[in-house]
């Protein structure tokens, strides 16, 4: 079973975020890269997991075909 991700760890510079083991920064056992994969509020500040991408131009009419009505 999968870790639940913490919105708001207490410290997270001690960890590293690249995958569910969340090694110490100074251990790193699972290899996936040089260096410790940074939380998203370490990124994106504290309001991280509320961002919303913005809509693309004419998506809204992608979203809901026109359909003809009934006679």
């Amino acid at each position: 079973m999968a870790k639940k991700f913490p919105i708001h760890p207490p410290h997270p510079e001690r960890n590293c975020w690249g995958c569910e083991q969340y090694c110490k920064s100074t251990d790193l056992a699972c290899g996936n890269g040089a260096e410790r994969t940074q939380h998203p509020v370490e990124l994106f500040g504290d309001d991280w997991h509320e961002w919303v991408p913005p809509a693309e131009p004419g998506a809204e009419a992608l979203a809901a075909p026109a359909w003809p009505k009934p006679a």
